[in-house]
C-alpha cells in the first residue's frame, strides 16, 4: 500500500526532513510528482520522490514518498542533476565525482523501480569539456543534451543521434558562456526559444533568447531588466530551476533552505514578471 510510505511535508516547499543538501530537481508531465537529488543525510547519493495532490502546487500537499527512493551511489557519489525523458521512462542523472551522466530504464516517473542502462557506452563522460558538472537538462525530444558547470561558467551542448540515448551523444555546438560564475540549474521554454540559468553566484535567475531554438550558440542574455533576482531572505544558494507547463509557475530549489520557492509569472516564461507566489 503506497499510502503507507508517504510523509506530509513540514511546510510549502520545505524537505530539510529529507536532505540538507538538495541539488537537482524534476517534475513530472503534469506537476504530480517532483523528484529531489539528494547529496548529505540519510538519503545521501539518492533521488528523492514527493508527490503532489495539485500538479506544479507545492503548498498543496506536498508529500515525501518515503519507499521510493532511488540509491545511486553505485554510479555516483557526488550526483549534482536529474533530468526525465517525456513520458519518465529515463531517467539521467548528472555526477559531479565521474563527471558523467548515467542513463536509466524506469517504470513511468517511478525513481524505486528505475535501474542502470549497461548497453552502449555508458555512462557518458563529460570530462574533456566539463570537470564541474552541476546541471543538465535536454531537449524535446532527447537529440540535444545540455551541461551546465562551474568549469569556464558555460552551459555545454551535445548532439545525440538518438534521442534520450546518452550512448549517442557527442560534443556539439560552441558552449555558451554563462553571465553567473557558478551556474547551477538550466531549464528552457517549451520551444526552445528561452534558456533560463539559476546562479549560485549573483543568486538570480538569467533569460536568454534563442535565434536558433535549442542551440546555446544561438542564445544572448537578455539583460539585467529580465533577470529574476531571488530575495536573499528566502535563498542565498540556489541550485536547481524548473517550470510548470506554459511557464507561469517557476521553482528554484534551494541549498541553504533546504527547499523548493514557488514563484508566480504573470507573463509565461519571461522571469521579470515573476514574484512570490
Amino acid at each position: 500500500d503506497v499510502s503507507d510510505n508517504l510523509t506530509a511535508v513540514s511546510g510549502p516547499g520545505d524537505i530539510s526532513s529529507q536532505t540538507t543538501s538538495p541539488l537537482g530537481m524534476a517534475f513530472n508531465a503534469d506537476g504530480t510528482k517532483m523528484f529531489i537529488v539528494s547529496d548529505s543525510g540519510d538519503h545521501a547519493d539518492s533521488v528523492l520522490e514527493y508527490t503532489l495532490d495539485t500538479g506544479f502546487d507545492i503548498s498543496d500537499n506536498l508529500t515525501y514518498v518515503s519507499g521510493g527512493n532511488k540509491d545511486v551511489s553505485n554510479e555516483d557519489t557526488v550526483p549534482r542533476g536529474i533530468a526525465f525523458n517525456a513520458d519518465g521512462t529515463k531517467m539521467f542523472i548528472l555526477g559531479d565525482a565521474g563527471n558523467d551522466v548515467t542513463e536509466y530504464t524506469c517504470s513511468a516517473f517511478d525513481v524505486s523501480s528505475c535501474s542502470v542502462v549497461t548497453s552502449g557506452s555508458d555512462p557518458f563522460s563529460v570530462a574533456s569539456e566539463q570537470t564541474a558538472p552541476l546541471g543538465i537538462a535536454f531537449n524535446t525530444d532527447g537529440t540535444k543534451m545540455f551541461i551546465t558547470g562551474n568549469t569556464g561558467d558555460k552551459v555545454e551542448e551535445y548532439d545525440c543521434s538518438t534521442g534520450f540515448d546518452v550512448s549517442s551523444c557527442s560534443d556539439g555546438n560552441s558552449p555558451k558562456s554563462t553571465e553567473d560564475e557558478i551556474p547551477r540549474g538550466i531549464a528552457f521554454n517549451d520551444n526552445g526559444s528561452k534558456m533560463f540559468i539559476v546562479g549560485d553566484d549573483e543568486n538570480v535567475v538569467n533569460e536568454y533568447a534563442c535565434g536558433q531554438f535549442f542551440d546555446v550558440s544561438a542564445c544572448s542574455y537578455s539583460g539585467d531588466d529580465e533577470r529574476f533576482e531571488l530575495p536573499s531572505d528566502i535563498e542565498t544558494a540556489p541550485s536547481g530551476i524548473a517550470f510548470n507547463t506554459d511557464g507561469t509557475k517557476m521553482f528554484v530549489l534551494g541549498d541553504v533552505g533546504d527547499d523548493i520557492n514557488e514563484y508566480a509569472c504573470s507573463t509565461g516564461f519571461d522571469v521579470s514578471t515573476c514574484h512570490s507566489a
